[in-house]
C-alpha cells in the first residue's frame, strides 16, 4: 500500500527549508523579454511635448541595436542606438544628433539585467561620461498615462567635472513614466 500523497503547500509548511531549496533548484521565474521595452513601434509621449519612438532593430558596426528616436512634433532631434544583450542588460551604443553619429567604443550601461529591486546599484562609463544609478524604492504614481507602482531610480551623471542628478520612475514592460530632471522639472508620461 502506498502512502497518501501530500500537497506541496502542506509540505512547504512542514519543511520550509526544503521548500526554499526546491524553489532554488527550479530557478527564478524568467524575466519578460520586454522588461525593458524595445518592441518596434512602441511610443511614449511626455508632458514636455517629446515623443520617443522605438524603431526596427538594425546592425551597426557589427552590433545589433534598437534605435529610439526623440521627436518634437514631426521633427526627430536625436536618436539613441540601444543594445539589448542576451543577459537582459541594456547599453547605449551611440547617439545620432544633427546627422552626426557619436558611437561609443565603450558603451554606457543603462540598465543591468532585470528584474530591478530596491537597493540595487550599477555604474556605466563611456569616455569621460560616468553614471551611477540606484533603485531607491517603489513609488505609486497616478498620471495622465495611467496609475503605476514605479521603481524609483536616482542617477548621478558626471561629465566634464560636473555632476547632475536625475530621478526616473520606471515600470517594467512599460518604460519610464516620469522624469525629474537635474533642475527639478518634472516630465510625465501622457500616453
Amino acid at each position: 500500500m502506498h502512502a497518501p500523497a501530500r500537497s506541496a503547500p502542506r509540505l512547504a509548511r512542514l519543511f520550509p527549508l526544503a521548500a526554499l531549496l526546491w524553489q532554488g533548484a527550479l530557478g527564478a521565474p524568467p524575466v519578460d523579454p520586454n522588461y525593458y521595452p524595445h518592441r518596434p513601434g512602441t511610443r511614449w509621449t511626455y508632458s514636455s511635448g517629446e515623443t520617443q519612438i522605438v524603431g526596427a532593430a538594425l546592425t551597426h558596426r557589427g552590433v545589433r541595436v534598437v534605435p529610439v528616436s526623440h521627436q518634437y512634433g514631426s521633427t526627430t532631434y536625436t536618436q539613441d542606438l540601444i543594445e539589448h544583450r542576451a543577459d537582459g542588460s541594456v547599453w547605449l551604443r551611440g547617439v545620432n544628433a544633427g546627422g552626426r553619429l557619436s558611437w561609443y567604443a565603450s558603451p554606457l550601461n543603462i540598465y543591468p539585467p532585470g528584474p530591478l529591486s530596491p537597493g540595487q546599484s550599477w555604474t556605466g562609463s563611456a569616455g569621460t561620461l560616468r553614471t551611477r544609478s540606484t533603485v531607491t524604492g517603489v513609488t505609486p504614481l497616478k498620471l495622465a498615462g495611467g496609475t503605476f507602482n514605479t521603481l524609483t531610480i536616482r542617477t548621478e551623471t558626471t561629465a566634464g567635472g560636473k555632476v547632475s542628478v536625475q530621478t526616473t520612475y520606471f515600470v517594467p514592460t512599460v518604460g519610464i513614466v516620469r522624469y525629474q530632471t537635474a533642475d527639478g522639472s518634472v516630465i510625465d508620461l501622457l500616453r
